[in-house]
């Protein structure tokens, strides 16, 4: 009798397609990064291109554009010198495509310079706004690749991607980053600096002079940026001392030889004062370029309009090591300060400035799930111990320049305050840092992100009116905020269109603030104010701001009309009789 026969054991299966499958999904996951990362600019690019092609220009863009042209032609400083030239530099690598020419003599000043460069000497204006605006939306996409790149050194992919896409999704950088003015220039270019110095902690060598060269651009572009000069040279310093102290770092890394022996605190210490005054020393070098760029020779003489600034200020001005065009464009920007402006929020129109205008305007200009992810990102940077040496780079800098801002004199709007959204979309990827204590915070931060993105998008091509959905949204913020948070003279050319689909024909009275021409954009309209009240019949048509401002025969024409439309969520359309 045959022995039973006796069933082998069932073979495991070959484990060869195992390693394939993980060698697969990694080589998908290191595209998934670079492929996310693209399509979130290029719906930031799309946006941008969209307002920059349907917006007429806003109240600043043009005194830039004059001013830029101006360099151009005459290696003239005369024009703008409130704001140093370099961000008009960058204008004027757009206006260089273009054909735009000023004409020989003219001798008005920078409001009519920028006029007549669009609308009075043969320039097309459409044409020499969108290649200004170029420029600044192609830096501002730029700006987010140093958001993702910060953020992934501090938190992983993860967190570079949710950091990038509330960048993107932002519609104060949106709205801002597609005109040709200052703001997002000068504000990524800090963070761009404070990432620089973060990176320093280990390359001390290649990364300070870069990060000196970022922070003079920065002040090459803007003046208020000096007020985050102090916290940026503490930084340089603070990158030097960890790199040149930190213990088993390759020679070449820090710039210490690992295998020798540490050098003493006080050694250290010169080491890294030396550091910081070389970061300023690049600083100073960039700002003095920007304006040899402008006029080698320097040829200045300062106008008599330039206002005498004394005390402490004056003692300042006179001391920084900046070129004199750039001392009398601060006295300029002092000047300003010290006059008495006028405001609005929230139904009330007043006159000086409220220190919680800008935290209070950001409150409703910003998406609701960016404010969860903005404070619990913070809280994450300052709590959680891997992340505490970064929040100093991430935190102090829009920490001091928020300040500053609140005590300024011009509650103008949220652009005061652009930097916020971009070092805070770096710190919010923090929250993913969580994860260890809460698992369900990823869950939580893309379920966020999902109601910033749809926030956002519902306001297309409407950036610069928005406001959150606890406020409204852009239809009523002009109920709570005006000026360049709602009305910015953006909408004429939308005006011009409406006026002529739906109302041709008919007479129009207009109260506009811009600094667009109506008849240029074929508006045909006369000034309701000049008239006795008995005769504005017909269209009123009214800027948003000027009706937050409204008294007298305005707000007595307004009273009598009827409401029946708007443009933009900017400007208002009535009837009357």
């Amino acid at each position: 009798m045959s022995p039973p026969a006796v069933s082998s054991p069932p073979q495991a299966p070959s484990t060869a397609e195992g390693p394939d499958r993980l060698a697969t999904l990694r080589r998908h996951r290191r595209w998934l990064l670079p492929l996310v990362a693209l399509a979130l600019l290029a719906q930031m690019a799309a946006a941008m291109l969209t307002t920059a092609v349907q917006q007429t220009p806003t109240i600043d863009e043009p005194v830039y554009v004059g001013a830029a042209a101006s360099y151009m032609e005459q290696h003239s400083l005369r024009y703008n010198p409130e704001h140093p030239p370099l961000g008009k530099l960058v204008i004027g690598a757009g206006l260089a495509l273009t054909d735009v020419h000023l004409a020989p003599g003219f001798t008005g000043t920078q409001e009519e310079l920028g006029r007549r460069v669009l609308y009075e000497w043969g320039n097309d204006a459409g044409r020499v706004m969108l290649m200004a605006r170029l420029p600044m939306i192609v830096l501002t996409l730029l700006f987010g690749l140093v958001v993702l790149a910060f953020a992934t050194d501090l938190t992983g992919r993860a967190g570079g991607l949710a950091a990038l896409a509330l960048y993107t999704l932002s519609p104060d950088v949106i709205a801002h980053g597609s005109l040709a003015t200052l703001d997002v220039l000068s504000a990524g270019l800090l963070l761009t600096s404070a990432w620089l110095l973060w990176r320093a902690r280990r390359r001390p060598l290649l990364y300070l002079p870069l990060a000196g060269a970022a922070l003079g651009a920065a002040l090459a572009t803007k003046m208020s940026m000096l007020a985050a000069v102090p916290v940026l040279l503490l930084l340089a310093l603070l990158s030097a001392w960890s790199a040149v102290r930190a213990p088993g770092d390759p020679a070449g890394e820090s710039g210490a030889d690992a295998s020798g022996p540490r050098p003493g605190k006080a050694r250290i210490a010169v080491l890294s004062v030396a550091a910081a005054a070389g970061v300023a020393l690049v600083a100073v070098v960039v700002v003095w370029a920007s304006y040899l760029a402008v006029d080698p020779r320097l040829r200045w003489v300062t106008p008599q309009t330039v206002p005498a600034v004394d005390g402490l200020r004056g003692l300042a001005v006179g001391w920084l090591p900046f070129p004199e065009p750039f001392r009398d464009g601060m006295r300029v920007q002092f000047g300003m300060e010290d006059r008495v402006w006028g405001g609005f929020l929230f139904g009330r129109h007043y006159q000086g400035s409220l220190w919680y205008y800008q935290p209070v305007a950001l409150l409703v200009k910003t998406p609701l799930g960016m404010l969860a992810l903005w404070a619990a990102g913070a809280a994450a940077m300052v709590s959680v111990r891997r992340l505490r040496a970064a929040a100093p780079y991430v935190l102090l800098a829009p920490g001091v320049l928020l300040a500053v801002a609140m005590n300024g004199s011009r509650d103008f709007g949220t652009r005061y305050a652009v930097f916020v959204p971009l070092f805070l979309a770096v710190a919010a990827a923090g929250v993913l840092a969580l994860r260890r204590r809460w698992r369900w915070t990823p869950v939580a931060a893309a379920a966020l992100l999902a109601f910033v993105a749809a926030s956002s998008l519902r306001t297309f091509p409407y950036y610069l009116p928005y406001s959150n959905e606890a406020f409204g949204g852009p239809s009523k913020t002009h109920l709570r905020l005006h000026d360049s948070n709602v009305d910015w003279g953006q909408d004429l050319g939308r005006l011009a269109d409406r006026l002529r689909e739906r109302h041709p024909g008919e007479k129009v009275w207009l109260v506009y603030k811009g600094s667009g021409v109506p008849s240029y954009y074929g508006i045909r309209a006369s000034d309701p104010l000049k008239v006795p009240p008995g005769q504005v019949k017909g269209l009123l048509v009214v800027s948003d701001t000027s009706i937050a401002k409204a008294g007298g025969r305005l707000a007595r024409l307004i009273d009598g009309s009827e409401r029946i439309g708007t443009v933009g969520h900017s400007i208002t359309i009535f009837r009357r009789g």
